[in-house]
């Protein structure tokens, strides 16, 4: 296993856009023979935000006369800015990553900016994940520098692994390493995540312990360390429905800064989101465009945002909520398969036939518990909401 480079995420623009001497020109044959052609990359279906997002990134570093802290490709402002968009002096415009206050993002940025670990908490689908990979695209160039946080995550996932071969042919020593993504986030000065701490086994999660106070990372085998450059920093994220699974301990918890990233806090604010994110995907997957889409998605998140909180809109008519979250990810998926069932069974307008199958399997969890929640909410609620007949007739055909 060896460690994993990643191209520059700001490339300096080509000195001559000719060819170069006694060659072919940039991207073209080596040869009259065709077959002699690079092939064309594969499009990935979801590139690193680093990739995705590269033209934004380099506008920003180009027009970026702020202080930079050590090894970060950006100012802490304009990395804020990156997240929550704007208007460069140039007319380019950036756009946002994430909907939500100011404040928790400027906060996110400065931890990242000193010594101390930043953790992401919230309820699932407050876009963790996402703030956690563009904020290290931002800072680093680099999201890939992941730890993924289940169960089964062994300790050497957050410290570094053996190439068992060479140890058994030469013994331990450097050759036979195999370094982690933390310890080469460490040695480059580089943003880490690590994602769904709390469900990493309370003893291996204390393996960061030394990591984030001490800023080493002892390989008491080779009786060395390793010592973070400047600019190494971990970012993790936390379901807080998840509390009791593998609760942080006292001591690591006091070597991060939290950050609880909340729900939208507007009706409006969610569709936004929602659109925006819906629009992204439909174009990474190649569906056609979603003309008058927006009332579907008012509905689903409406619809979303009465369960979980429990009560009608207009507070007139408390509810019985579901086992799921319902989360603004969740709405998300269910606008983007109706849009998918639009578009190739459909007529390409998105209509409530096509966001209702997708909407009964996220309420509907529990098939005993949330079925009669769902119906109850149907009957007494939907059915008698004006202009919303067919949405009515719809969810009562799938769930038929």
């Amino acid at each position: 296993m060896g460690t994993h480079t990643r191209a520059e995420a700001f490339p300096a623009a080509p000195t001559s856009s000719g060819p170069a001497p006694g060659g072919p020109a940039p991207g073209g044959p080596a040869s009259g023979d065709p077959a002699s052609a690079p092939a064309p990359p594969t499009p990935v279906l979801r590139p690193h935000a680093e990739d995705a997002f590269a033209g934004e990134l380099a506008a920003l570093a180009a027009q970026d006369d702020r202080t930079r802290p050590a090894n970060w490709r950006l100012s802490p402002w304009a990395v804020a800015t990156y997240i929550l968009g704007g208007t460069l002096p140039d007319g380019t415009v950036i756009t946002p990553k994430y909907v939500g206050p100011r404040r928790i993002v400027e906060v996110a940025v400065t931890t990242l900016a000193t010594d101390r670990a930043l953790l992401l908490l919230g309820v699932p689908g407050t876009a963790k994940t996402w703030v956690s990979e563009h904020l290290a695209a931002a800072i680093s160039g680099d999201s890939t520098l992941l730890v993924q946080g289940t169960a089964g995550t062994p300790e050497e996932a957050l410290r570094y692994g053996w190439n068992y071969a060479r140890l058994l042919a030469h013994g331990p020593g450097r050759d036979a390493l195999v370094a982690g993504p933390v310890m080469r986030a460490m040695t480059r000065g580089a943003t880490v995540r690590v994602e769904e701490l709390t469900r990493i086994p309370a003893d291996v999660q204390d393996s960061l312990l030394t990591i984030l106070s001490e800023k080493t990372l002892p390989i008491p085998e080779l009786g060395e360390e390793v010592q973070a450059v400047r600019g190494f920093n971990l970012i993790a994220t936390a379901n807080d429905r998840d509390r009791g699974v593998n609760d942080l301990s006292s001591a690591l918890r006091r070597r991060f800064n939290t950050v609880v990233l909340p729900l939208p806090g507007t009706p409006e604010e969610e569709v936004g989101i929602v659109a925006r994110r819906v629009d992204q995907i439909g174009r990474s997957l190649d569906l056609p465009l979603m003309p008058d889409g927006i009332d579907e998605i008012r509905r689903v998140v409406t619809v979303f945002r009465e369960l979980r909180d429990g009560v009608t809109t207009d507070g007139r008519t408390k509810l019985k909520s579901p086992s799921g979250t319902l989360s603004t990810a969740e709405a998300i998926s269910v606008v983007t398969n109706g849009l998918a069932l639009s578009a190739h069974f459909g007529d390409g307008v998105l209509r409530a036939g096509d966001v209702a199958a997708g909407l009964l399997g996220a309420v509907v969890r529990d098939p005993a518990a949330d079925r009669v929640v769902w119906q109850e909410y149907l009957e007494t609620v939907i059915r008698e909401r004006d202009g919303w007949k067919d949405f009515y007739r719809a969810c009562r055909e799938v769930g038929a």
